[in-house]
């Protein structure tokens, strides 16, 4: 498949990009910083872009399989990065007839009553730390909702550098019993590996070990 990465040079962005190239697949990243990606391959293309810039990667998105999303920012400042962001992304696909996405948010942008009475309490933590990310995860999640797109919102729990397994759960439109960590390889690799899954269309996903 020809893939789109947003968010390429963060933690999941680089997993997703770095599979999909062992997968085989022809991939575009989307960079502001193009050499803070640090990957090198026949089959990578990469494009410098700023999703607030929709006409910095418009012509990137012509002719694309799919898009997957792992944009993001580490600050607990207001921001707009998540819900423009994405708005900015699917009208370039709109423009240039991309059916399928799939995007990262987080499971705490809610509060799940499978979630253990300590791990509700530190998710309202979290969610007062994180008030304006969890805002702006929020928003990007209707903007996608309201689309005529194949899209996948996948909410990850905590995320963690470890290695590869491949072994993981998931639910879609549920709550996940115990769904408390999962490595941003496993997040990448059950991204990679449902985009052709019409099961997840129109879905949000909630997915950890």
């Amino acid at each position: 498949m020809k893939l789109i990465v947003f968010g390429s040079t963060g933690g999941t962005g680089r997993q997703i990009v770095q599979q999909a190239l062992d997968a085989g697949h022809l991939v575009t990243a989307v960079a502001r910083n193009p050499a803070a990606l640090e990957i090198e391959h026949t089959n990578l293309e990469i494009v410098k872009g700023d999703v607030f810039q929709p006409a910095t990667f418009d012509k990137a998105m012509k002719g694309q399989s799919a898009v997957l999303s792992a944009i993001g920012i580490n600050s607990t400042k207001p921001t707009r990065v998540y819900s423009e962001g994405i708005l900015n992304i699917l009208k370039a696909m709109q423009k240039n007839g991309v059916q399928r996405i799939i995007c990262v948010s987080a499971s705490a942008v809610e509060t799940s009553p499978e979630l253990s009475f300590p791990v509700r309490m530190m998710t309202k933590l979290l969610q007062r730390i994180l008030k304006n990310m969890y805002s702006d995860l929020l928003k990007m999640e209707q903007v996608v909702k309201k689309t005529n797109l194949d899209w996948t919102v996948v909410r990850p729990p905590r995320l963690t550098n470890g290695k590869l397994k491949g072994k993981y759960r998931f639910a879609v439109n549920e709550w996940l019993p115990h769904c408390t960590s999962i490595s941003r390889a496993d997040l990448a690799h059950f991204m990679l590996h449902h985009i052709n899954d019409v099961n997840t269309y129109k879905s949000i996903i909630e997915v950890a070990y």
